[in-house]
């Protein structure tokens, strides 16, 4: 962090990158496609997807920020790729990180599309391999 007040909203820049703990396939396989590249199923949770702001920070950062609390592979996608299928991004921090945020479907539905979550998985890169 930049110093003890920091300020985030929901603005997200395009070029932002967001971030995602996703299970190892050892542990959770419906994550994982057989070819070895990451689920739609990964991007599916009907309370709104959790994922980790990158507020511009560098990878390593960010990964070893959320192996402290996350379990598997980080993975990281862009803001513009949620803009891209029409996912609306919150900014909701949370007792356990400033930079927790929520990707949407809609502004109505938390749950993202099947089509989203196919786009979604597509774009997504593994970050610590």
């Amino acid at each position: 962090m930049r110093g003890l007040v920091h300020f985030m909203d929901n603005i997200f820049p395009k070029t932002e990158k967001l971030y995602r703990a996703i299970y190892p396939p050892k542990v959770s396989a419906m994550y994982w496609r057989k070819d070895g590249t990451i689920s739609s199923a990964a991007f599916a949770d009907s309370q709104g997807l959790s994922v980790e702001r990158g507020d511009f920070r560098s990878d390593n950062v960010v990964v070893n920020s959320m192996l402290e609390r996350f379990t598997g592979y980080i993975v990281s996608l862009y803001a513009r790729d949620c803009f891209n299928v029409g996912a609306i991004l919150r900014y909701l921090p949370s007792n356990n990180s400033v930079y927790h945020s929520e990707i949407h479907g809609s502004e109505s539905k938390k749950l993202l599309s099947k089509s989203q979550r196919y786009y979604l998985a597509k774009k997504a890169r593994i970050v610590n391999k």
